[in-house]
């Protein structure tokens, strides 16, 4: 290889370079967040699904499946990945 080869590729990995710094590695990291907030999940905390419902946290099972009370009486099964967000966390049981 020459240098006029390798001169016509530098583009090409310094755009990879920066695709990699600005895109991908921010979204690994968002993935990484995602997954220690939902492993962390408890019964008793206020949660928000990716479809807006608000609950609270009646029973995590093993299945990576939990179960949310969104109103007095109603409880629905939810995937533990489709946890959103979570508003206000309940304290460890000692």
């Amino acid at each position: 290889m020459d240098i006029g080869a390798i001169g016509q590729f530098l583009p090409l990995i310094l755009i990879f370079a920066i695709m990699y710094f600005l895109l991908i590695r921010p979204q690994q990291k968002k993935v990484k967040d995602h997954q220690a907030m939902v492993s962390a999940l408890r019964r008793g905390d206020q949660v928000v699904t990716q479809g807006g419902l608000i609950g609270k946290v009646s029973k995590v099972k093993d299945d990576n499946e939990i179960e949310v009370e969104l109103a007095e009486g109603v409880k629905v099964r939810v995937v533990q990945s489709t946890i959103a967000q979570i508003i206000s966390k309940t304290e460890p049981a000692k």
